[in-house]
């Protein structure tokens, strides 16, 4: 199964200046229980980015990183696919977590079979957006409002989507 993981603002930001423009302990903590012992597949600037913020690939997962650089470096376990298509055949049978950036998101889309959103309820501005994609495709399966709290400074709508067949 693919599912795109991502957190979107209300302005469809989901990046700026290779960040993500909120903190929201919540989402990451769902994104981490949802993606522990699976595929997280990301572009990378993605990869670069959480290297930069917790000093290592994401732990406990297998980590894709997707790149047009040839002599691209990474730490041992990491696996580097030099397209979508090399990724999915790196990834065979296997549960896989799209997780950024927009590029790979656009990708990505046609694929997917499932797209979990965090609506975080902000009006960011930034320099990545999420990919437009229709609705209709989608079946939405799971809804949750999180409310902020000391932790999480600003609300969010978590959503489930599936793909409609047929």
């Amino acid at each position: 199964m693919i599912s795109i993981i991502v957190a979107v603002s209300d302005t469809n930001v989901i990046g700026h200046l290779n960040d993500i423009p909120w903190y929201l302990p919540r989402d990451l903590k769902n994104f981490k229980a949802l993606t522990v012992g699976h595929t997280v597949l990301m572009g990378r600037k993605t990869f670069e980015s959480i290297v930069a913020r917790i000093g290592k690939p994401l732990p406990d997962r297998k980590n894709v990183v997707i790149t047009r650089q040839a002599h691209f470096t990474v730490p041992t376990g990491v696996v580097v696919a030099a397209s979508w298509e090399d990724a999915m055949q790196k990834t065979q049978n296997e549960d896989v977590f799209v997780c950024g950036g927009a590029d790979i998101y656009t990708i990505a889309l046609p694929f997917a079979d499932r797209l979990i959103l965090t609506r975080v309820h902000l009006q960011a501005e930034g320099d990545v957006v999420f990919p437009a994609f229709h609705v209709s495709d989608w079946k939405l399966v799971f809804e949750e409002q999180w409310f902020k709290d000391e932790e999480n400074l600003v609300d969010a709508t978590y959503q489930i989507y599936e793909r409609r067949r047929g």
